[in-house]
């Protein structure tokens, strides 16, 4: 009987998923592993199909919005832990800042500018990038959760808004600092660039479909939930 209600729950949690896409809120299954899954529009991409992958095996969520650069983070940050329920605890925090703090904007707010335009600088500067990340990640700490920063994907040819070259840029500083305090680091970036061919859109920073399948493969080998026995 117990496992009849579990299967129904997970299908029905799953469906749910897949109507309203990586926005829909999660409910979880009593017993499993709790992952949160923390980044941009690269990360919405492959949410869906992450948690399809471990149905059964893990609640996975995800803050319902792009969390964008790392002075949203900053902001909102204590909110997204409390993604699915106040207080509950963590098993896996899977995250990542970078393409919104290097993209180059104008004037206020956070449009996206062609690197070219009057007055156009990054969103968040590398030196305030590398202090906003460091904070970023002694606030992840405290959850005790097991922590695994996934660095920013490239920025390919003709991509408007930002300069080939500078994920690694960020992500150097990233690296730096996740190997300071001991999280560990999932090289998506590598991975993207050797099959960007494939999977990338062009001149475009996002990912095909079946591109943010295999970003969501990627994931789910790096977060090693196992199903329960």
């Amino acid at each position: 009987m117990f496992k009849t209600i579990f299967l129904i729950a997970a299908l029905s949690t799953t469906a749910f998923a897949q109507k309203k896409g990586a926005m829909a809120p999660i409910t979880d299954i009593e017993g499993l592993p709790r992952v949160l899954l923390i980044g941009d529009s690269i990360s919405i991409g492959y949410t869906v199909d992450v948690q399809k992958a471990l149905q059964g095996k893990a609640n996975v969520h995800r803050p319902l919005t792009n969390c964008g650069p790392t002075t949203k983070g900053l902001k909102e940050l204590d909110a997204w832990l409390n993604t699915g329920g106040k207080d509950k605890k963590w098993t896996v925090i899977h995250f990542n800042w970078g393409l919104h703090d290097l993209k180059y904007i104008s004037g206020k707010g956070d449009k996206l500018s062609a690197v070219d335009t009057p007055n156009s600088h990054q969103q968040v500067a590398p030196d305030d990038y590398q202090k906003n990340l460091r904070t970023l990640v002694q606030r992840l700490k405290k959850t005790k959760a097991h922590l695994i920063w996934r660095n920013t994907t490239p920025v390919p040819e003709g991509a408007r808004g930002r300069v080939v070259g500078d994920s690694n840029k960020y992500n150097k500083i990233a690296a730096k600092i996740m190997t300071e305090e001991g999280v560990e680091i999932h090289d998506l970036y590598a991975f993207a660039k050797k099959h960007a061919s494939e999977i990338q859109r062009k001149a475009d920073v996002h990912y095909t479909p079946a591109g943010s399948r295999k970003l969501a493969h990627e994931v789910v080998k790096v977060l090693k939930i196992e199903a329960k026995k």
